[in-house]
């Protein structure tokens, strides 16, 4: 948020590449590989599951700083985090059987996966890459003008411990599921 909406492009890179790549598995047929290596999807939804609780707790315990401190913060972290970004996002996004469940209930809808062509998953990859994209980004350029209204301690406090709270939930509901 402090660096704008720039600094979250790997980040959304990354859960705009697993969210392309269940796409992909689901027109090549994704209900056989998860009936048949339904061990694999669940270890990917604890794992994320774990992974969420672990970046919520750590949210949640994050101490507010200046505005300064979080962009220096921030700044150095980029430096260092550009694949661990897209990493993350990757994660986040591969953890989540729901995106699994989307794909395997939208794509009948509008299209005849008996008949698709390698071009035609090409094309729906494309599109969906640029829908998820173009939303993510609007999602991460309201939240870059909230910075505004985050000025304060006390409120960079409160949006931590929200956003981890909500994180750590997240993350039980995905393991107790």
């Amino acid at each position: 948020m402090v660096n704008g909406p720039k600094s979250t492009v790997t980040l959304i890179l990354g859960m705009i590449g697993s969210d392309v790549l269940y796409l992909i598995l689901a027109c090549l047929g994704l209900a056989t590989i998860a009936n048949n290596w339904s061990e694999v999807f669940i270890a990917i939804r604890y794992i994320g599951a774990s992974y969420l609780i672990y970046l919520g707790y750590k949210m949640f315990r994050v101490l507010p700083a200046s505005q300064e401190g979080l962009k220096s913060e921030a700044g150095s972290a980029k430096q260092v985090g550009e694949v661990a970004s897209f990493v993350q996002g990757f994660l986040i996004s591969i953890s989540n059987p729901k995106v699994i469940l989307f794909y395997i209930s939208f794509l009948p809808t509008f299209i005849d996966l008996n008949a698709l062509t390698s071009s035609d998953i090409v094309l729906v990859s494309v599109l969906s890459a640029f829908a998820l994209f173009t939303g993510l980004m609007m999602i991460s350029v309201g939240a870059s003008r909230m910075v505004v209204l985050l000025k304060t301690p006390s409120a960079q406090k409160r949006l931590n411990q929200v956003a981890g709270g909500i994180m750590i939930l997240a993350g039980l509901y995905l393991a107790l599921r």
